[in-house]
């Protein structure tokens, strides 16, 4: 009997949440709405298409469907598929707002370390490729520029937002030049700089990485304010900036490391000067920000160590580093930038 007031609902729906996952994670391997995208199709039609068994196409196609990403014009086996909205502009591998990336990494690695998360709890150890006696992701896919390429436009369509958002809303009418720190494929630099055409801008990132923000540059045709730098950042010394940014950079590391990145920012700024890192900051009293407190289990799971935060660790630690003024902004989901000011 179910006692009064109260609803198991919510607890079933987290604890099949997974089935819902690999549905949405294997549409994407099966490249499902990259197919949809070129025109509407019937159950058969796009089961031929990507070559599945008969069993499965109905329940699958309308598993999506009853899930939000796809819709469904009519019933029984003249039905056609087709994309949502969202499903077309973020789902589809031809479109440059694809976000798909991200999510092959997630069925092609992160789901089966996941499945490790309470030997990562008793162990504080990493579960992934490190567990198994293989080499690091990193490591591989530096060695591999076709891969770190496909990597990096993985992270690329994940954080697009975020940064366009930082790009639109932040006040940068007192700056000139802006380093971004582990710059990837210079994304955000390029995004700061179209958004503000005074503005100069570096994307830092290790060696390896430079070429391939060095296209994507040259694709924007910014390279006479957008240039490229290359160095380690634990290291060199960061390229001086007046305002250095971070996304997505110091949660991969341990509280010492951390603080080793914020003094090195600090070091780079001049008086008035902002460091700024793009994060899924944690809410202060760790009750709200579920992505948040995911991603810094994925974190442990990942490298051990490292973990996500809350804008008033930031706080302690830039003051710790000699910082002045702090801000927190939200940018979009569970997603905030944390500024502090030297």
């Amino acid at each position: 009997m179910q006692p009064k007031g109260t609803d198991p609902s919510q607890i079933l729906q987290v604890g099949f949440g997974f089935w819902a996952s690999k549905v949405l994670l294997t549409a994407v391997e099966l490249d499902v709405f990259t197919t949809l995208a070129e025109r509407p199709m019937t159950g058969k039609e796009l089961g031929d298409r990507l070559g599945l068994h008969p069993r499965g196409i109905q329940d699958f196609f309308d598993a999506l469907v009853a899930l939000r990403f796809l819709e469904r014009d009519g019933n029984g086996p003249e039905a056609r598929y087709r994309n949502t909205e969202n499903s077309a502009a973020y789902l589809d591998s031809n479109r440059p707002s694809y976000i798909g990336g991200i999510l092959v990494m997630l069925n092609e690695r992160l789901y089966r370390y996941w499945d490790d998360l309470g030997e990562a709890l008793r162990t504080g150890r990493p579960q992934n490729e490190v567990k198994h006696s293989q080499k690091p992701l990193f490591e591989e896919l530096y060695r591999d520029l076709p891969r770190l390429e496909q990597f990096m436009g993985a992270m690329t369509g994940l954080s697009l937002t975020n940064f366009r958002t930082f790009a639109e809303r932040y006040d940068f009418s007192r700056y000139k030049t802006l380093c971004d720190v582990g710059g990837a494929t210079g994304q955000l630099s390029i995004l700061v700089a179209q958004r503000h055409p005074h503005m100069r801008c570096i994307s830092f990132d290790l060696p390896v990485v430079e070429p391939i923000a060095t296209k994507t540059i040259a694709a924007a045709g910014l390279q006479d304010r957008v240039k490229t730098a290359a160095g380690d950042f634990f290291a060199d010394p960061l390229p001086a900036a007046d305002v250095i940014t971070m996304g997505m950079i110091l949660h991969d590391w341990n509280l010492e490391k951390k603080q080793r990145l914020i003094a090195a920012a600090y070091r780079a700024l001049p008086p008035g000067g902002a460091f700024v890192a793009i994060e899924n900051l944690i809410d202060d009293e760790r009750r709200e920000n579920a992505f948040g407190l995911l991603m810094s289990l994925n974190m442990l799971i990942e490298f051990g160590d490292a973990f996500d935060f809350t804008g008033a660790d930031f706080r302690r630690w830039c003051g710790e580093a000699g910082f002045k003024r702090f801000d927190v902004m939200h940018l979009a989901g569970p997603c905030s930038a944390a500024i502090a000011y030297k």
